[in-house]
């Protein structure tokens, strides 16, 4: 394991203010309001890309960012696959949790609720299935992010997921 060499730190040139159809004097003005309930999830909405970083590793960018437009990337990983598992997963960060815990329990456990319906229950009190709940949720709900997933996942891992979906869905002819 490495320490916490700073040299190990991916660093960014001076970013310029974004590229932009919008003149920063009109950011500014409009930045001067209050943001709609809407802007957590419309900043992680992406979508998002991996490029590589000499040296540094693969940034993940917006869809209109990247190196070449001289943006700062969201976040810098040093493999690949990493970069396309948060691509994956990023877009549910900014939405509201699709799932809640009660924390009081009932006859079945602990209540698992998608708005106001009781959608099942857990023996026992874990707010880290919940959340893993709320992400996969938001990566099948996004065919982009299904895809980095599937892309993250690699050639052996779809290979043995093909052959248990087909085992599950045979072909009817035979």
């Amino acid at each position: 394991m490495q320490g916490s060499d700073e040299s190990n730190t991916p660093s960014f040139p001076e970013v310029p203010i974004s590229r932009n159809v919008f003149t920063p004097e009109f950011l500014k003005r409009i930045g001067e309001r209050d943001e709609p309930v809407t802007a957590g999830e419309a900043d992680m909405a992406g979508p998002w890309f991996v490029e590589e970083i000499p040296g540094a590793g693969f940034g993940l960018y917006r869809l209109g960012e990247g190196r070449a437009r001289q943006f700062q990337p969201f976040a810098v990983f040093r493999s690949a696959f990493l970069a396309r598992l948060a691509a994956a997963i990023l877009p549910g960060t900014g939405r509201d949790p699709a799932f809640r815990l009660r924390t009081e329990a009932d006859r079945g456990g602990f209540a698992v609720e998608s708005g106001r319906e009781v959608v099942g229950h857990l023996a026992l009190f874990d707010e880290r299935v919940i959340e893993a709940l709320h992400a996969v949720e938001s990566v099948v709900r996004s065919p982009e992010a299904l895809a980095d997933l599937l892309e993250a996942a690699g050639a052996i891992a779809l290979e043995r997921a093909g052959a248990i979906l087909d085992s599950r869905f045979p072909d009817p002819a035979g």
